[in-house]
């Protein structure tokens, strides 16, 4: 049976996310107080294989009884029961945002500031995000974009167990380091094709800054290095279990030289075997920021 524990910030996403594993085909429990869930696994598991998908969102809803999360949890692992939690997260001024919009006021801050509230969250759930087994940052995703991670996460069954999915992902530093990132690589060491003028307009999808990034020879090195790390990496996160892995490669503004190496990386991998994906960020980001000012 697949037990699947959700929680995370408020406005991270937990609803969608629920209504998103209902589609899968996973039996959601909405606010069930800790307590209650060592007598509910146990009556999942008597439920002759009916029930072999759960998933049960807890978060600081559940008041004082979120205190019993912990003496739950204990209480599974000792008796052997499998489970993993999915872990909602977001920069905080997206999550005021996004209060602001649904004029919400924060169940830890009632009547007061709502980054108060974020704050006093962010506090009692670090230790549950520090035990998550999949933490997914949904500052930039929209709606289909959530499902579509958690359909790759989640959507294969028991075939997910014994697969890892890679997620290639180019972003720029001047955006912020991406949250949910296992593996950050610097690629700004790498002569930028921002600097020449006929380069400039252009991503590195596009082959004039492609075909630049990847003939120099710190690239060269790079990537040779980069694959003998993969290699020795992934066989052994899928032997420990993991079933997510986000490598991020950053450059200054994500456009070029980013965008350029992590899709040589994602065709390496698959090449390899590997079920990998790519995913620029930042890609067009100066360009969105510019049509925002005008």
């Amino acid at each position: 049976m697949r037990f699947v524990i959700v929680t995370g910030l408020s406005g991270a996403g937990k609803t969608e996310a629920t209504r998103s594993l209902e589609d899968l085909g996973y039996f959601c429990v909405d606010n069930l107080p800790p307590t209650l869930i060592p007598k509910f696994a146990e009556a999942c598991l008597q439920s002759d294989g009916k029930i072999d998908k759960v998933a049960l969102v807890i978060d600081i809803r559940g008041g004082i009884f979120f205190d019993d999360l912990f003496e739950s949890l204990k209480y599974l692992k000792d008796n052997e029961f499998k489970y993993e939690i999915l872990f909602l997260d977001a920069a905080d001024e997206i999550l005021v945002k996004r209060f602001k919009e649904s004029r919400r006021s924060h169940p830890l801050s009632p009547d007061g500031r709502v980054i108060t509230g974020i704050e006093n969250e962010r506090k009692k759930l670090r230790e549950l995000k520090d035990r998550a087994d999949n933490i997914v940052d949904t500052s930039k995703y929209a709606i289909k974009d959530l499902r579509e991670k958690l359909n790759l996460s989640y959507g294969t069954g028991k075939e997910v167990d014994r697969s890892l999915s890679i997620t290639v992902l180019s972003f720029g530093f001047k955006y912020g380091i991406p949250m949910d990132a296992d593996l950050v690589f610097d690629v700004r060491f790498i002569p930028n094709p921002f600097y020449i003028p006929e380069l400039k307009p252009f991503s590195g999808s596009d082959e004039p800054v492609k075909n630049y990034v990847l003939s120099q020879a710190e690239t060269t090195g790079f990537l040779t290095r980069l694959e003998d790390m993969l290699k020795f990496l992934i066989p052994n996160y899928v032997r420990e279990g993991k079933r997510q892995l986000i490598i991020a490669i950053g450059c200054t503004g994500g456009r070029h030289r980013s965008v350029a190496i992590a899709t040589e990386t994602n065709n390496l991998l698959n090449t390899k075997g590997f079920k990998s994906t790519i995913e620029h960020r930042d890609i067009d980001e100066d360009a969105h920021r510019g049509a925002k000012k005008l």
